[in-house]
């Protein structure tokens, strides 16, 4: 598959297998992304895939901004490499973005829902914050096989809409590889720049935001992490409670992330060693 190749990327980035991690600010955050690519928020089970789904890694490994979500990964980090990684959640993230005045022009967003139902439900509770959504702004996603993901219907929806803002409120290990193929085939990022350009200099391009569950908390379809909760790593703990058959698999799992931390560390797991 064709890689994407980005240059003069900001310093505050600490790669941890193979994904390029912000390490600043929730402020420096929220103004990098107006600059549009793919933002992605892998959760500790979703970096596990890593290790053996090619399309997840490749989407992962050229996204153009990851966020160290995953407070256990975080956590791991700091005890295998004795340095300190922040974390800033999909939840939070999504929070300090949504009030932005940019989101509440007209046409400026677009989401990617689940089904109907949270369709319904996220749209309410965007419109009770003040940001109104069309339905002709929002798309139900269809269930994607494994492996490199095509939607031609949804791109061409979106190179009608030109939104500057598109939401992907998938799962883990989908909504990347739906974000990493509109980053590949959107014309936005198709126009010619210099090499030496960094990505994030052409505001142009929309940006393709992935924080899957996020807004389902904030409207009342999945379990309430108040920002308390969230700011002390605890939402693992209430999605477990809400829905323990779900998640209690999904987080044991998640273990398995500690031989991979070892083994690669910075190292992309496809490298040579």
């Amino acid at each position: 598959m064709e890689q994407i190749v980005t240059t003069k990327m900001p310093e505050s980035f600490q790669q941890i297998l193979g994904v390029r991690f912000f390490t600043g600010d929730l402020p420096s955050l929220v103004q990098l992304t107006k600059g549009g690519g793919l933002v992605v928020v892998p959760s500790a089970p979703v970096l596990v895939d890593l290790n053996s789904d090619e399309a997840h890694r490749e989407a992962l490994e050229n996204s153009d901004l990851a966020l160290a979500d995953s407070g256990f990964m975080v956590l791991l980090w700091r005890i295998i490499r004795r340095q300190r990684l922040p974390r800033i959640s999909g939840l939070r993230y999504l929070r300090a973005l949504l009030p932005e005045p940019e989101l509440h022009q007209p046409n400026a967003t677009f989401w990617i829902m689940p089904s109907i139902a949270d369709a319904g439900a996220n749209r309410t509770w965007l419109k009770e914050q003040g940001l109104e959504v069309r339905s002709g702004d929002c798309y139900i996603a269809p269930i994607y096989p494994s492996g490199f993901i095509e939607d031609p219907i949804l791109l061409a929806l979106l190179e009608n809409a030109k939104p500057r803002y598109i939401f992907i409120n998938l799962g883990g290990g989908v909504q990347e590889r739906l974000g990493y193929y509109l980053r590949r085939h959107l014309s936005a990022f198709a126009e010619n720049r210099p090499d030496e350009e960094p990505i994030f200099s052409q505001p142009i391009r929309p940006a393709i935001i992935c924080t899957g569950a996020a807004i389902a908390f904030l409207s009342g379809q999945q379990a309430n992490i108040p920002p308390w909760a969230d700011r002390l790593v605890l939402g693992w703990l209430m999605r477990t409670i809400q829905d323990p058959k779900r998640f209690v698999p999904r987080y044991v799992r998640a273990l398995r992330l500690v031989p991979l931390l070892l083994e690669h560390g910075t190292r992309g797991i496809g490298s040579a060693k």
